[in-house]
């Protein structure tokens, strides 16, 4: 892609101006915001030497989220230099920031940036992992699905189904090639045994009536249709037909991420290591605001901004972002942590000579075991989740555990399919699911004692294909404070504080 920095340079130099107006009059959302120099003893926060914290050699710390206005030549000199060179410019103050930038963050700053009027918020967004190594979507398999328990769920992932076919509409760009994230549209088949095929059928019905498109199919049918399968202990299937699948979840976070860019959307390559806070100034609540972001680039320097709304999109890592807001650490309801933790999955890529062909389903069995075609060439990839807490893997490294796959998951796929009994392993790795420990579903919404915090974590494998609808519904409730395309209202945090669950059976 050839960048015109020229516009560029342009671009970057209103941000400086704009920063410097909001020094001189802050914007509602910055005003009151207490500097972190308004802790130290003896300061009287007027000096702009003062709105830095110095370390006890006295080299600086902390860069200021506000302060004296700056003299508006030296600025100019400084912004042109910083866009010449390879040092990113890590803003001041910013109306909406979100933190983490995979594709459920990049989807919630899409949809804010694409709606919002006259560039009326400042979105930033702060990524600890620019290049994604890490990131539970990158890392995934790739399915969607419309076939779930929880008729929400169902309507999410549609959601993003309809996002994808309209695909080149919301992120197409002049003079650019139109996104293409390989949607291959060949369903999902779950096998069910007989003492769970009325309730198989009594789902599909749900998932028909909010629109999927989804059927049922009796042992006999699915055996004219998918020769290749053993149906021993089967008695029923359910089908996606359209609309499910799966596709190239980094060409998707590739093509948001160039959007956004082109929307005004800043991506700051940083790690989020704190929050300075706004209290009630009568003392009468233990509610609060988040004034303002902490963040350490690359070279250890810190920064603060001022920021007016923030919202956790850190995936596996979401409860430390929130234990740094004081989700979990402070009293009353503020006393009960963020259920998220990383749960490490691994996908294993194998060659099968004369495996199901190319309108093969993603089909995962009764065990939880699934798999799918990866291309063309008897390549397939495969995976499943562990049994039990005993069985979950550890999450201090990317380590695959390939004894998993010769003692749990072949076997259970050359049962199902007797051509995988002839196969070859060809690689794997391994990822992770930000997983809800409650009730292993979404958790999105304000925190009800910090307004200005908001969550949009726990999918605990669901994320990639229902994050470009989690991305719209943040949108709404920053810009409207309420959902209107899909109501998400009984996943608000305020269901743990009251102790309901809403479980989701059909966990992969």
């Amino acid at each position: 892609m050839r960048l015109n920095h020229r516009k560029l340079l342009t671009c970057h130099l209103c941000r400086q101006f704009r920063s410097i107006l909001a020094q001189k009059h802050p914007s509602a959302s910055v005003t009151g915001v207490r500097s972190l120099s308004d802790n130290k003893k003896g300061n009287g926060g007027n000096s702009y030497e003062d709105d830095y914290i110095y370390d006890e050699e006295g080299n600086e710390k902390i860069r200021p989220g506000g302060g004296k206005p700056r003299d508006l030549g030296k600025v100019l000199k400084d912004s042109i230099s910083r866009v010449l060179s390879s040092k990113q410019d890590i803003p001041r103050t910013t109306n909406v920031a979100i933190v983490g930038g995979g594709l459920v963050g990049s989807a919630a700053a899409f949809f804010t940036a694409h709606k919002q009027k006259k560039n009326e918020h400042s979105i930033v967004v702060i990524e600890k992992d620019p290049m994604y190594t890490r990131a539970s979507s990158s890392l995934s398999a790739g399915g969607i699905r419309h076939q779930f328990s929880v008729p929400e769920n169902v309507q999410m992932s549609m959601f993003t189904t309809d996002f994808l076919r309209n695909i080149k509409f919301f992120l197409g760009e002049l003079d650019e090639a139109p996104p293409d994230v390989q949607f291959n549209h060949h369903g999902y088949l779950f096998l069910a045994p007989r003492e769970k095929s009325a309730k198989l059928a009594e789902l599909v019905k749900m998932q028909k009536y909010l629109g999927a498109e989804v059927e049922l199919f009796s042992a006999g049918m699915l055996k004219e249709r998918f020769p290749w399968l053993n149906l021993d202990g089967i008695e029923v299937g359910s089908l996606g037909l359209h609309g499910e699948g799966w596709f190239d979840p980094h060409s998707l976070l590739a093509a948001l991420k160039r959007k956004n860019l082109s929307l005004g959307v800043q991506y700051v390559d940083a790690e989020v290591v704190g929050f300075t806070k706004k209290y009630d100034k009568k003392g009468v609540s233990d509610r609060y605001m988040l004034a303002s972001i902490i963040s350490k680039d690359a070279d250890g320097a810190m920064y603060e901004t001022t920021c007016g709304q923030v919202v956790n999109c850190a995936g596996p890592w979401a409860a430390e972002v929130a234990e740094m807001a004081g989700v979990g650490t402070e009293q009353g309801l503020l006393s009960i942590p963020l259920p998220v933790r990383p749960r490490k999955r691994f996908v294993y890529v194998f060659h099968c000579p004369n495996g199901p062909g190319i309108s093969t389903p993603l089909t995962v069995d009764t065990t939880g075991t699934y798999f799918r075609r990866e291309g063309l060439g008897g390549m397939y990839i495969c995976g499943a989740s562990p049994e039990s807490e005993a069985e979950e893997p550890s999450i201090d490294n990317m380590d695959v555990d390939y004894d998993f796959f010769n003692e749990k998951i072949w076997p259970r796929l050359a049962h199902r399919i007797p051509a995988f009994e002839n196969i070859k392993l060809k690689s794997a790795w391994a990822g992770f699911y930000d997983y809800n420990l409650w009730d292993q579903n979404l958790i999105i919404g304000p925190h009800p004692m910090i307004p200005n915090f908001y969550f949009a974590n726990g999918m605990s494998g669901h994320g990639l294909q229902q994050s470009v609808c989690i991305g719209n519904a943040i949108s709404e409730m920053l810009l409207k404070r309420k959902y209107k395309s899909v109501d998400l209202s009984r996943f608000s945090f305020e269901r743990i504080i009251e102790g309901e669950k809403v479980c989701e059976d059909f966990i992969v």
